[in-house]
């Protein structure tokens, strides 16, 4: 480990910031992913600084309590429910020199929480997921989990995604971009271009925000009644919208874990059909419980080439720290790069855990595998 990021003081514990919730439609998985997290965490290796960000932006000092970050009864926790006070502001310098972290309210001093040696961002989609979090860290020259602030903005938005798949050769299934002023300007010749795609590639389609995750706002269209309607739905997420033909064949997804010879692939994991959801959508991953087969019943050929592929998407994308890669498995029996999530979700049944305990890397292993390899990295450009 780089000694560049760890304490000054001797006999110092690193000091590790949660940082979860934000102002994305997924905001309450990320409070389920940081309350797994915490839980995990070695506390006698670390000590844990949990920071909240409000669903309108305000950043939170929290209670460090993960039972209470769970989904209880379908009900979706908040960091407001978690915030030790309505109006407390925690405030991360962006002077590099000085990496305390302070926290005010109104009518009271400032008070000094202490210095942090790394934050662990556990946000999920726009404001957090994007490289907005993560230009903001550079600015302060503090270390973090997970992919730096060009892969994380391409990880986030669908469209230039696929557009760096393709430049590196890797296989990407038909797909439309409808853009904001598209829809806005002219909503007839927006529809008229997803239904010439539908013609070329055939219904049923599926409309999704372009820069959303969690499956938050996807839609499956078997004809052109449910187009305006489901375009409406992913407007409500992103101003631009992806469209997606059918591809028929088995759902694959791979971890990507960076260890310290470069990054590896888990054991990949089939998600099954689910009986109750049109698809593997939003209450099949996160309320009623749907979950993969670890490892998944493929070849250990298919296996290896899952794997690749999988690294390959983290290298073209130059991700760092961890990725989970998503799959299909055509009837054809070739592989298609569906996406990446750059930070997946770490709830007890998120499958980008379970494929690397499945792989021999125990979740607090994976969390310290992560804040260690944050703790070697450079800050600045690299």
């Amino acid at each position: 480990m780089s000694s560049e990021n760890l304490p000054t003081s001797p006999g110092r514990k690193p000091r590790v910031a949660v940082v979860f919730g934000g102002r994305s439609s997924e905001h309450a998985i990320s409070v389920v992913t940081a309350g797994a997290v915490l839980r995990a965490i070695d506390r006698t290796k670390y000590d844990v600084l949990p920071i909240g960000i409000t669903a309108d932006g305000r950043w939170a000092l929290t209670a460090d309590d993960p039972e209470r970050m769970a989904i209880a009864d379908r009900s979706l926790p908040s960091v407001a429910e978690l915030a030790e006070s309505d109006e407390g502001t925690v405030v991360l310098s962006v002077d590099p020199a000085n990496r305390e972290v302070v926290y005010s309210e109104p009518g009271s001093v400032p008070k000094v929480l202490g210095d942090v040696d790394v934050v662990f961002p556990v946000l999920h989609g726009p404001y957090g997921e994007d490289g907005t979090l993560q230009g903001l860290l550079e600015l302060s020259g503090v270390p973090y989990v997970g992919a730096g602030v060009l892969a994380s903005a391409v990880g986030q938005d669908k469209e230039y995604m696929k557009r760096v798949f393709i430049s590196y050769g890797l296989p990407v299934g038909p797909y439309e971009v409808i853009r904001p002023r598209e829809w806005v300007r002219d909503p007839s010749a927006a529809r008229r271009k997803i239904v010439d795609f539908a013609g070329e590639h055939g219904w049923p389609l599926f409309v999704k925000p372009a820069r959303a995750g969690s499956s938050m706002g996807i839609t499956k269209v078997d004809d052109l009644s449910g187009l305006d309607e489901a375009i409406e739905e992913a407007r409500r997420h992103d101003p631009k919208i992806l469209v997606e033909s059918l591809l028929s064949g088995r759902e694959i997804e791979c971890g990507v874990l960076e260890f310290e010879d470069g990054p590896r692939a888990s054991e990949p994991a089939w998600i099954p059909p689910v009986t109750d959801h049109e698809f593997y959508d939003f209450e099949a991953k996160y309320i009623d419980s749907a979950s993969g087969v670890v490892p998944a019943p493929i070849t250990p050929e298919q296996t290896a080439e899952v794997q690749r592929l999988a690294v390959a998407a983290f290298d073209a994308v130059s991700c760092e720290g961890l990725v989970r890669a998503d799959f299909f498995l055509t009837d054809e029996g070739e592989f298609v790069i569906n996406e990446i999530n750059t930070m997946p979700g770490f709830t007890p049944i998120s499958m980008y855990p379970r494929m690397w305990e499945k792989s021999g890397v125990s979740y607090p292993e994976l969390i310290d595998r992560l804040i260690e390899a944050a703790l070697r990295r450079p800050t600045g450009l690299r």
